[in-house]
């Protein structure tokens, strides 16, 4: 079992016909991802090496029964490419762009939410996940992650969701899915999004959790670990030496009136029982404490 994808998942790449959709898409699919599909209204009835180019979401959907979509239109187009994977019964769109406005990102989490509940969005301006040796969705490299377990990934920051893939993988520690959900201010999943489902699920035993400054998430995430997670939880935050009204990396990283500081993050996830390292490093190291003791 893993959450949201397995190696059963057909992915449908909105934007395959892109450079950087033919790019990621053709690699994800070399990994063993099922990528059945792209779509290009203007493109429909070509292909990408062989993968078949539709309309829309839609028509894809109906052709090869995909469950999952991936984003890599460019931000302009975000928004319409959300509403139409999810207008189209789609079940998990991941949406790898950067730079989608805010205002943009609430209107459509807030028409998933009210229109289409059982549409799950992760991102935008994310990795994407990563299931290893099962399944790979978005531009996380394949090579760096060591399949079969026991420990789950679940990071806000792009570039340190690779690095706990690679600590891991030196540590020869398997890893059961590795969930990149970006970091911008209205996330389509949450750290708890994640966290619900990594203690449903039986082949986590362990979880690591990437956070950083800005927002309240890791807070949120800290209450729900203390109140309904039986599983070991790893830590690190980024931003500790952060000056606060400073904008660090993007949007959602900013400490603001005293809040959303490392310090006050990592302080609430050692309350709720949270082994927190002081880097990156030191985090991996205590996730294979953890792992030895399981």
């Amino acid at each position: 079992m893993s959450i949201f994808v397995d190696e059963n998942t057909k992915v449908i790449y909105q934007g395959l016909t892109g450079s950087q959709g033919r790019y990621y898409g053709l690699l994800n699919r070399d990994y063993g991802t099922h990528v059945v599909a792209g779509t290009n209204p203007k493109k429909a009835g070509t292909d990408v090496d062989g993968i078949p180019i539709y309309a829309n979401v839609a028509e894809a959907k109906e052709a090869t029964g995909a469950t999952v979509t991936c984003i890599f239109i460019p931000a302009p187009g975000v928004r319409g490419a959300v509403i139409e994977a999810a207008e189209a019964g789609i079940e998990f769109i991941v949406a790898i762009t950067e730079g989608v406005p805010a205002h943009e990102e609430a209107y459509f989490y807030n028409k998933l939410r009210n229109d289409h509940p059982d549409t799950q969005l992760l991102g935008p301006n994310c990795p994407g996940i990563i299931s290893p040796g099962k399944c790979n969705i978005g531009i996380t490299a394949g090579h760096i992650a060591k399949a079969g377990g026991p420990v789950g990934i679940v990071s806000r920051s792009g570039t340190l969701t690779y690095q706990a893939l690679y600590e891991l993988k030196q540590k020869d520690i398997g890893v059961t899915t590795c969930v990149g959900i970006g970091g911008d201010p209205v996330p389509g999943t949450t750290f708890i999004d994640c966290l619900e489902r990594f203690e449903a699920d039986p082949e986590t035993r362990a979880v690591m959790m990437i956070g950083e400054i800005g927002g309240s998430a890791e807070e949120e995430a800290a209450e729900f670990i203390k109140s309904s997670m039986t599983k070991p939880v790893a830590s690190y935050v980024a931003g500790v030496t952060a000056p606060p009204g400073k904008k660090m990396g993007h949007a959602g990283a900013i400490v603001s009136g005293g809040k959303g500081t490392a310090q006050a993050k990592m302080e609430a996830l050692r309350d709720a029982g949270v082994m927190v390292g002081e880097n990156p490093t030191e985090a991996g190291e205590l996730m294979a404490q953890i792992v030895a003791s399981l």
